[in-house]
């Protein structure tokens, strides 16, 4: 049998244009991962509702960030990709949930090259419905339809994984030098509350108090609050940074549901006035820079904290293409491989 990687990460728009906008977010939202409700009522909402007015809206957003060469995480996840395929010796593709970079493409990319067992690589570091369930998911109906021949090895979501953790403080480390910060924010991409309970395994743990991440539990597998608590319990005891000195908040909610707690944008407004200045924030839950990360935080969340009284605002950049990172996913590739 011969090995192959695919690794797979969210997507993007073909160009920051309503047009192309509009049939990108009707993949994404249509979903029944990401927005888990009876696809009547889903149809309802997305088609009779968001995709009403929020294509403009969303084209105006990704058009702060668009670069020369195109959509940022598009390019990013492309230079990461060349580089992780440099230092393997086997077949690696990259390919995205939404958009025309599909699963189906990366797969018959691999199968061209003669690959039948595929180490399948969702490019995120915790677990979720609305990110990994997706694509595990939609792989195996395209393998089971297209590539019987194929197998799959699941990479698991990777947010304790010492040598990540490393990297992860290694460049937060090294984008806080000379930035005498008061807080360090640690971002989460926010889900709702009742996707939590969804990927409870065993349907009583999780309870999203105070109490239940901490808990040891089989949930936390799947958990995808617990594991953000872990990534940043991990990173903050490798750089040292006291308990007072940081803190967790979750970002990019939509209206109507409960999410995830507290909100990136209400703490970051009211931070000002507790005597923080100047902030720093990282987003881990991506390892590649998209629209969350720079315009959501680098743009719109900077100008929010200087609205409120604010100093110095930094955006810690993903993981993206770092050499320490792309040599990471490389040795997993190569352990995984021999």
């Amino acid at each position: 049998m011969k090995k192959g990687v695919l690794l797979v990460n969210l997507g993007s728009p073909e160009s920051p244009t309503a047009k192309d906008v509009k049939p990108y977010l009707d993949e994404f939202l249509m979903d029944k991962y990401v927005i888990d409700v009876p696809f009547l009522l889903r149809a309802l909402l997305v088609r009779g509702i968001i995709l009403q007015t929020r294509p403009k809206k969303s084209a105006e957003a990704y058009a702060r960030i668009w670069t020369d060469e195109g959509s940022p995480l598009i390019v990013i996840s492309k230079k990461m990709h060349q580089k992780v395929e440099q230092m393997v010796d086997v077949p690696v593709a990259l390919a995205m949930r939404y958009g025309t970079m599909t699963i189906l493409k990366g797969l018959q990319e691999l199968k061209d090259q003669g690959v039948t067992e595929v180490m399948l690589f969702p490019l995120y570091p915790q677990h979720a419905m609305a990110s990994t369930t997706t694509i595990l998911v939609l792989a195996e109906e395209l393998r089971k339809e297209h590539f019987p021949e194929m197998t799959f090895t699941i990479v698991p979501a990777f947010y304790n994984k010492p040598d990540f953790i490393q990297a992860l403080a290694n460049s937060i480390k090294k984008h806080l030098e000379g930035f005498d910060y008061d807080h360090l924010l640690f971002s989460y991409h926010g889900i709702p509350k009742r996707h939590i309970r969804k990927t409870d395994v065993t349907k009583s743990h999780c309870k999203i108090d105070g109490s239940c991440c901490n808990t040891p539990s089989p949930a936390h597998e799947f958990c995808y609050r617990h594991q953000c608590f872990e990534t940043t319990k991990q990173v903050v005891k490798l750089l040292g940074i006291p308990e007072e000195k940081y803190s967790q908040t979750f970002q990019s909610r939509l209206a109507g549901d409960k999410w995830l707690t507290p909100y990136t944008d209400v703490e970051i407004n009211k931070m000002p006035e507790k005597g923080i200045k100047k902030l720093a924030v990282v987003t881990p839950a991506f390892v590649a820079d998209c629209l969350e990360t720079l315009e959501e935080i680098a743009m719109e969340a900077n100008e929010q904290f200087l609205h409120h009284g604010g100093e110095e605002f930094m955006a810690i950049p993903c993981l993206n293409d770092e050499d320490e990172w792309c040599g990471v996913v490389a040795n997993w590739v190569k352990d995984w491989s021999k």
